[in-house]
């Protein structure tokens, strides 16, 4: 189209509202209640502007654009419109309020009309509350555009913000009517975001000052793969603001992208290396610790051979630095015993996916959220362990699409209005999505051309799942016939459907089978490779897909190439013969230690001893090693109890690489602040212990870009992600050239395996963690919103106001029935350990069943969980524990 504006002719296209057109056209056309996010609501009427053949101004913020459209923005009759509605906004401001330019687009605005000391309110104000840790209230300053509320309800859906009262004495509070802090706001940080007057407020700009520059990198928590805009000053970070124009949150953060960055000034960060000696920590300069390390690895691998040591590379970690471990164990070390924390969350996603689809990653983009009409939510609590996508669901929920949640727990997502929450017992899951499938085939609902074209198996497949009725299978499951029937029309019926799955399919010893399972639903109804539809695991780390995808994982190598089959084309670019024996997971590396047999361990960003399950088995063997290395940006539990040498990390705020989210995205990461102390990136002490383990030849990178050039020569799916090209946004592999655009959606005309995929006849095989009359509850644990995984950095933050530590939520028939009141303290045991936690009575759990987080190391939860694990994977089953509980 062309437009003319101010006179001038211009060629565009792509935008379909004046405003943002004009704003890219370099037109500083003021707006207060305009929010990119949100559909237009005119309200300020800043942004009018004169239209050729329009009577009267028009506001741009909800004016189409139009082909031949001639516009002007400056006018003595626009500008001194506006002046006047600065000059009544500014009226209603406290005296101070105006005078800092940067403090507010407000002030900006009153300060370029020279209207700054107009401000006279302020004698009836509302008191301030500064009860919340992140967020300063101010109703003082509040201008009434309703920026907060509607970013409230249209982008996170919290429907914290509310008008009270009417007429000109309308005033937006919280919906506790009272603080902030006793509201129901889950501090994702939107509304100040939204907010121009200064009226919301981030306490830590106020404390620190406004940032005096921002970098743009991923955030460090969930593997949905935020983008963030990090502002720094004075040498500390100041502010964490999300990318407006991130493809993966769209301009929205969760609570612990937004605010929980203090961790990275912590006074307990790690700064130097560490020898244990016998009178305890020595710190040491960084030859003599790389000189100790690789002394004693060589020691043991000449006594006891190469598969006497064990490799862990992290999910918190860069691709970059995961692909130098895994090389490190195969070439300096010699072995193949390499993991990560993919194998405790989603190993059977990996391995169920590959196995139906070729694949083991999502099948579909986070966009495909917006076009589906249904969506399938199964054992994952999005709305806390990833905010930002829970958000996008109960939005688009919202909006009409059916929602069906798969969860032994009433969470948050169930309860959104129309949802149909099926509530199984814990390990149910292979029952349950069988029953979905017999009740899809008994009504008719297969699609019948996709199966003819794409699937096989299906006369075996229809014959095995009739056997799994509702009417049968949902008594037992804990699930009405009736709703399953239900779901199952709904996912079959009405499509395209998309789902989503988590831990709570996934940590069972049923776990690769379950999503075996939810895989033959997408092949039954064709919900696979097309638009709004598909098979996706959340992942739970920032870098979890990552890591394992650079070969951190025994019989994988870069790319999921498969060691027997790949290994002699990475012997070759890497100039080094790759070992053939069989490497150990870490569950069997904990098993070895156990024995004597495993001697060392190599733990980069891992703190296996509180995260792993039955924790006196792991205190076991991690007391026989010979020699524990951690790597870490804290002593964290594992070094402070077992580790021989410690080695200072920096943390992704600090270096550069990338990381793969959840819908195998590589996105920049880039250094915001220099590390502390002589703290180094993860890849750094492994390259200089394989030089003087005399492997320097593979080992000699100079930088992350170098690394990741290599990565790029080795995974030919991944060739075409260059730096370069990441500088203009994240790429989904694979892109196998540098003109590749990436894939959003995989399986769109044939499957990564062939033409044709095959459905699965799935068998349940109950766990052996049965109740009994000593352990009468089952026990299902996970996180938190406002903490993350062991609280390595999220309890270094203010988020321990949000949320203090651990606890037991428990029904409420089961406290009446036990005599427990909210916040007693409760002595659980298992038949491997027990612990005590506070009480919380909520109606989430269903009666004889307990969920508790495991956030906080010195609640020990994982003394609770057992050693069943996952018959393919080794996945520990945390979601199914027997126990019993009494007032401590």
């Amino acid at each position: 189209m062309r437009i003319r504006v101010d006179g001038r002719i211009h060629e565009v296209s792509g935008e379909h509202l004046l405003l943002p057109l004009l704003r890219r056209l370099g037109c500083d056309v003021p707006s207060l209640c305009h929010d990119p996010r949100l559909a237009p609501q005119p309200a300020c009427r800043l942004c009018v502007v004169e239209v050729g053949g329009v009577a009267h101004p028009v506001p741009a913020c909800a004016t189409a654009v139009e082909d031949g459209m001639e516009v002007r923005t400056r006018s003595p009759e626009l500008e001194a419109h506006r002046r006047v509605t600065l000059e009544l906004l500014a009226r209603r401001q406290p005296a101070d309020a105006l005078r800092d330019p940067a403090a507010s687009e407000l002030a900006r605005l009153v300060g370029a009309y020279g209207l700054a000391d107009a401000a006279r309110g302020g004698a009836d104000a509302p008191p301030v509350d500064d009860a919340h840790p992140y967020i300063h209230v101010d109703m003082g300053r509040c201008i009434d555009c309703y920026r907060c509320v509607r970013i409230c309800d249209g982008l996170q859906g919290q429907f914290v913000w509310r008008a009270w009262e009417r007429g000109d004495r309308t005033v937006i509070r919280p919906d506790s009517g009272t603080t902030l802090l006793a509201s129901s706001c889950v501090a994702c940080g939107a509304c100040v975001t939204a907010c121009p007057s200064g009226a919301l407020q981030d306490q830590s700009v106020r404390e620190h000052g406004v940032p005096t520059r921002l970098t743009r990198t991923v955030c460090p928590y969930c593997g949905v793969g935020c983008e963030l805009e990090v502002g720094t000053r004075d040498g500390r970070i100041v502010q964490a603001l999300p990318a407006m124009d991130a493809a993966v949150n769209k301009g929205h953060l969760c609570v612990k992208g937004r605010y929980a960055f203090d961790f990275v000034a912590a006074g307990d960060r790690l700064t130097t290396p560490l020898l244990r000696t016998d009178a305890g920590w020595r710190a040491v300069a960084w030859p003599e610790a790389i000189a100790v390390t690789a002394a004693r690895l060589r020691a043991i691998v000449d006594r006891h051979g190469a598969d006497a040591v064990g490799v862990l590379g992290s999910a918190r970690a860069t691709n970059e630095e995961n692909y130098v471990a895994q090389k490190f164990a195969r070439v300096a070390l010699g072995t193949n015993n390499v993991d990560c924390c993919a194998r405790v969350c989603h190993a059977p996603s990996a391995a169920a996916l590959a196995d139906v689809f070729g694949t083991g990653a999502a099948t579909s983009a986070f966009d495909d959220i917006e076009l589906a009409r249904t969506i399938l939510v199964c054992g994952a609590n999005a709305s806390e362990g990833h905010p930002v996508i829970g958000a996008r669901i109960r939005q688009r929920a919202l909006a009409g699409a059916n929602l069906i949640v798969i969860d032994p727990r009433r969470i948050e997502l169930a309860r959104v209005p129309g949802a149909l929450h099926l509530p199984l017992h814990p390990g149910a899951n292979v029952p349950v999505l069988n029953a979905l499938a017999c009740a899809i085939v008994e009504a008719g609902l297969v699609d019948a051309a996709f199966l003819r074209a794409r699937v096989d198996g299906w006369e075996d497949f229809r014959a095995h799942v009739l056997r799994f009725r509702p009417e049968d299978v949902g008594p037992a499951a804990g699930v009405a016939p009736a709703l399953l029937r239900e779901a199952a029309r709904r996912y079959a019926a009405d499509t395209p459907a998309i789902a989503f799955h988590g831990l709570g399919m996934t940590e069972h010893v049923q776990g690769t089978d379950a999503v075996i399972a939810l895989a033959n639903l997408a092949l039954l109804t064709g919900n696979v490779g097309r638009p709004g539809s598909g098979v996706n695991p959340l992942r739970g780390q920032n870098n979890v897909q990552g890591s394992a995808h650079m070969g951190c994982e025994p019989a994988l190598l870069t790319g999921s190439a498969r060691l027997a089959e790949a290994a002699p084309r990475f012997a070759a670019a890497w100039g080094a013969p790759l070992p053939t024996r069989p490497g150990l997971r870490l569950p069997g590396m904990m098993d070895a230690a156990a024995r004597g047999e495993l001697k060392a361990l190599w733990a980069m960003g891992y703190d296996v001893l509180p995260t792993n399950p039955d924790v006196a088995a792991s205190h076991r063997s991690l007391a026989a090693l010979e020699l524990l290395v951690v790597q870490d940006i804290f002593l964290n539990e594992t070094a402070r109890a077992y580790a021989h040498v410690v080695l200072p990390s920096a943390c992704s705020f600090e270096k550069d690489g990338t990381f793969m989210n959840a819908e195998r995205r590589i996105q920049r990461v880039r250094q915001v602040l220099p590390p502390p102390g002589e703290a180094r990136p993860d890849w750094a002490p492994l390259c200089d212990v394989a030089r003087a383990l005399g492997r320097g030849d593979g080992f000699g990178f100079a930088s992350a870009a170098a690394i990741w050039e290599e990565v790029r020569a080795v995974w030919p799916a991944g060739r075409g992600i260059t730096y370069e090209r990441l500088e203009g946004g994240g790429l989904q592999w694979p892109c196998p050239d540098t003109a590749h655009p990436g894939t959003a959606r995989l399986h769109g005309e044939s499957f990564t395996a062939g033409p044709r995929a095959a459905l699965r006849c799935i068998e349940h095989r109950p766990s052996p963690e049965e109740t009994s009359a000593d352990y009468p509850l089952l026990l299902v644990t996970g996180r938190s919103l406002y903490h993350f995984n062991a609280g390595t950095m999220t309890m270094r933050t203010p988020n321990r106001v949000l949320r203090p530590g651990d606890r037991l939520d428990i029904s409420p028939p089961d406290a009446a029935r036990y005599g427990l009141a909210e916040g007693d303290r409760v002595r659980i045991a298992s038949r491997y350990g027990s612990t005590t936690l506070p009480l919380h009575i909520d109606d989430a759990p269903r009666e004889g069943e307990l969920f508790a987080t495991f956030n906080e190391p010195a609640t020990w939860v994982n003394l609770l969980t057992g050693p069943h694990r996952d018959r393919r994977t080794d996945t520990p089953e945390y979601k199914r524990t027997a126990v019993r509980i009494s007032k401590a």
